[in-house]
């Protein structure tokens, strides 16, 4: 199990940034099917184009116009973050919304922090 960390807000990460502290074996394993997930040029747009829709969630409808790709492709690259916990999925009616996981996002970007953004201001 990795060794967690409170952020200033109090809550919890996985991991303390690499800047601060080398990540462990047991982070590494835990963040690394995350970033694979996101490696993917198509993944990466699709969940940014999630993360940006109007209201934070996006249907599938507005997610296939966007790519010059079949149906099929899009539903298995959207199956891979799923299954990765970056976007959760609700079907209504026929149609399909998603939407992104922020706690997952906010684990992903924590752990990439910079190290000047670690460093305490001068004040």
């Amino acid at each position: 199990m990795s060794k967690q960390t409170l952020d200033p807000a109090g809550t919890v990460e996985c991991c303390a940034p690499l800047a601060r502290a080398p990540l462990s074996d047991a982070g590494a394993e835990d963040l690394a099917p995350l970033f694979k997930a996101v490696a993917d040029p198509m993944r990466l747009r699709l969940l940014s184009l999630i993360a940006c829709h109007e209201g934070g969630e996006s249907c599938v409808c507005d997610l296939t116009d966007a790519f010059d790709v079949t149906a099929p492709t899009i539903s298995y690259h959207l199956r891979i973050l799923r299954e990765a916990g970056l976007i959760s999925a609700e079907r209504r009616g026929t149609w399909v919304y998603y939407r992104v996981n922020p706690p997952v996002m906010t684990r992903m970007s924590a752990v990439l922090e910079p190290r000047a953004a670690l460093a305490p201001v001068a004040g």
